[in-house]
């Protein structure tokens, strides 16, 4: 006789699993994507080490409980959020989310370029809008984290893009936690740029103590589009900050994808891009700094279905102290997609003895017409080029703050807008003097 074998619920997934029953009647959008979205969720649980994908940020853990799903904010959280967005000196379409909500009174709607429509998720969700009931959830993997999102996402972006349109600046979504109290906070994007058109497309995520932060976007690029997104993650030192983007590029299109991880106790940045359609050019960057007990995960999914694309993805990671830099990243490549040029590399400098570095490239490749590759370094600050700099005057600490000025900024210079560029490397500096006291 055979015991039946029964998975035990932690605290914070029976906490999530409540949440979803007292909310689900007050949710917006169509009911039946939720409820399988959530049964999902309830049958996989929060992601652990024993899942693959998941085994360097172990969610389960790291979530000891759920913090209450955030509600609407007050006076207080959106006074603290007039001075977010800040973080990159630009100028910019402001679009302003505090504890998952819309707030219009932040956010410039005014004088849209031609061919551009933005409003928010939730008032699409309850209209059921014809964009998102076409690709809201479509590309969505099958990972728990993602299908939590999906089961209790309240607000954020639905942004169109018209065809053959080109923005007249970056549209910068800017997503502020607010709360006094630890809660958690659930947005959902939807960005569609159909084809011809050009876009820029920044987020930004600040704020936030003891926080936990479920975000995901979805993004569609339609054939023969540029654009480019940048995010930077820049939340409290006790929050939490899993996100997933799903992208789904079209033919001849041109993709540029920048990831900054400067915040955070512990982030975990998926990345899922499926290559539709042929001759696709793309460039999946990112670059974090890391210290005190700090994590960052990015694991990547590039999906090559078509044929004649190229992309190049390279990450950055300079950890100091005890922090914990991790990337996964796989390149599939199916049996028809010839004529394939995808490379891979990931390179982590440890300023401290502590620091740890996990790297895990990973290739698919069902295709023989292909050139495919990847690469994993890790290790210290070059000692002959730092003493070279000091043999030429330059004190030890400045010596190693250009070092790793050159390291990072190999993944930055990736970024088409200047103005961008020039903001994220200013941070770059700014932690090092913080580091170098």
């Amino acid at each position: 006789m055979n015991a039946e074998v029964r998975t035990v619920k932690t605290a914070a997934e029976l906490s999530l699993a409540d949440a979803y029953v007292a909310a689900k009647g007050t949710l917006p959008g169509v009911a039946s994507l939720r409820e399988e979205a959530f049964r999902a969720f309830e049958r996989d649980g929060l992601p652990n080490r024993r899942v693959e994908e998941w085994k360097y940020t172990d969610l389960r853990a790291l979530m000891r409980d759920a913090k209450p799903v955030a509600g609407a904010p007050d006076a207080a959280a959106k006074a603290k959020a007039i001075e977010a967005g800040k973080i990159i000196s630009v100028d910019a379409r402001r679009i302003v989310f505090v504890d998952g909500a819309f707030v219009p009174e932040l956010s410039d709607l005014s004088g849209l370029s031609k061919g551009l429509t933005i409003r928010p998720m939730a008032e699409a969700l309850v209209a059921n809008d014809p964009l998102v009931a076409k690709h809201l959830g479509k590309m969505s993997p099958a990972d728990s984290a993602v299908a939590l999102n999906t089961a209790l996402m309240r607000d954020g972006a639905l942004i169109h893009v018209a065809a053959g349109a080109t923005l007249d600046r970056p549209v910068h979504l800017i997503f502020f936690a607010g709360s006094d109290k630890p809660v958690s906070i659930f947005t959902r994007s939807l960005v569609v740029v159909e084809k011809d058109a050009r876009a820029m497309i920044v987020e930004s995520h600040e704020g936030g103590t003891d926080h936990q932060i479920n975000t995901a976007l979805d993004l569609v690029i339609g054939d023969n589009a540029h654009v480019d997104h940048v995010k930077i993650v820049a939340n409290g030192d006790g929050v939490v900050h899993v996100s997933s983007m799903m992208t789904a590029i079209g033919a001849r299109a041109n993709f540029n994808d920048f990831t900054f991880n400067i915040g955070g106790a512990a982030v975990r940045n998926q990345f899922f891009v499926n290559f539709d359609g042929p001759d696709t050019v793309a460039g999946i960057r990112g670059a974090s700094l890391l210290k005190g007990k700090q994590h960052a995960d990015n694991t990547l999914v590039a999906d090559h279905r078509k044929g004649g694309c190229q992309c190049r993805e390279v990450f950055k990671s300079v950890l100091d102290d005890e922090s914990r830099g991790v990337f996964q990243g796989k390149i599939i490549v199916r049996q028809h997609a010839q004529k394939t040029d995808a490379k891979m590399m990931t390179r982590a400098l440890l300023l401290s003895e502590d620091a740890e570095a996990d790297n895990k490239p990973e290739l698919e490749i069902f295709a023989d017409d292909v050139q495919c590759g990847h690469g994993a370094t890790s290790g210290a600050l070059d000692e002959n080029l730092r003493f070279y700099l000091m043999a030429r005057g330059i004190p030890e600490k400045e010596a190693e703050a250009l070092l790793v000025q050159a390291f990072v900024g190999e993944a930055v210079e990736g970024i088409e807008h200047a103005g961008l560029r020039d903001a994220l490397m200013e941070h770059v500096v700014a932690w090092l003097r913080a580091r170098a006291g």
